[in-house]
């Protein structure tokens, strides 16, 4: 399939990307256990076609390779290796329209992209990887903005539930599973990430060898938060599901007066050297 010509085609200024915001606001306040959306079909159909042939193969690029008890899985972040659509739709996942379609069916009002995509990008998780249930980094690292909102654009064609790979959302008690969301071809998610919004895929993934659960993710922030939402700037909070047992250390950056040198360089260190925080649950 050739691939779909971007240079004049500016995809979020489809009226349709309206009408689905309006029809997403009510739902997406409705969502347990806490605020969430999917959106299938979302992007034009040669579009999610193209990005899908041009996901890279973990062969085919440097991937930065998570490989520990909490999140086993490949991570890109350096768009020059993105394929060119893949490239194009990034740019207008930040632009202004895309922004308004977001604050649209979120109610959060002055959202702010991040190109630099600070624990985003393409995602791979091949047979066998798993993402632990965890609530997110509250703070971005660079400019210290609060993260707000989680996109993931998934395409992963043909994949069957039986798989696995659901992304869970569970309680803050982490007592149960209130949602799943199958990531399922051409499906955009979008959920409010707080200090208490347990989600992951923490099975490991059954899919045939050679494939992989494949996503887009990207942030967005806003100066400030709602004062119910405020906590300590932390990095991400990994939890045990009732009865479950996560290998390695204990750990957690959370500070209400942390000066943001330090908060940075704190989490680049457990990046390099630590497993992930597991915050115990009883």
């Amino acid at each position: 399939m050739s691939r779909p010509d971007l240079s004049n085609r500016f995809v979020f200024d489809d009226p349709r990307y309206e009408q689905l915001a309006i029809e997403g606001e009510a739902q997406y306040k409705l969502g347990t256990p806490f605020n969430h959306m999917a959106f299938d079909n979302f992007l034009p159909e040669d579009i999610a076609e193209a990005m899908w042939q041009e996901f890279p193969k973990a062969q085919d690029i440097e991937w930065h390779n998570y490989n520990r008890p909490a999140e086993r899985k490949l991570v890109c972040v350096d768009e020059t290796k993105f394929g060119p659509v893949t490239r194009q739709m990034l740019y207008q996942f930040n632009s202004a329209p895309f922004l308004r379609f977001l604050e649209k069916v979120t109610g959060i009002d002055n959202m702010i992209a991040d190109p630099s995509m600070r624990g985003g990008g393409l995602h791979q998780t091949p047979r066998g990887g798993l993402l632990k249930l965890h609530a997110d980094f509250n703070k971005h690292d660079q400019n210290f903005l609060d993260r707000r909102i989680n996109v993931i654009f998934y395409m992963n064609k043909n994949w069957k539930e039986e798989y696995g790979g659901s992304l869970e959302l569970w309680d803050r008690e982490v007592t149960y599973c209130g949602a799943k969301i199958l990531p399922v071809f051409n499906r955009l998610a979008i959920f409010s990430p707080t200090s208490n919004t347990f989600h992951g895929h923490p099975d490991p993934l059954t899919c045939p060898e050679g494939d992989s659960r494949k996503s887009l993710a990207l942030f967005y922030y806003t100066n400030g938060r709602p004062d119910e939402e405020k906590n300590g700037a932390h990095t991400t909070i990994f939890a045990e599901r009732p009865n479950e047992k996560i290998g390695g250390l204990r750990w957690r950056v959370s500070q209400d007066y942390m000066p943001p040198v330090l908060f940075r360089a704190m989490r680049r260190f457990r990046e390099r050297h630590l497993a992930g925080t597991i915050q115990k649950r009883g």
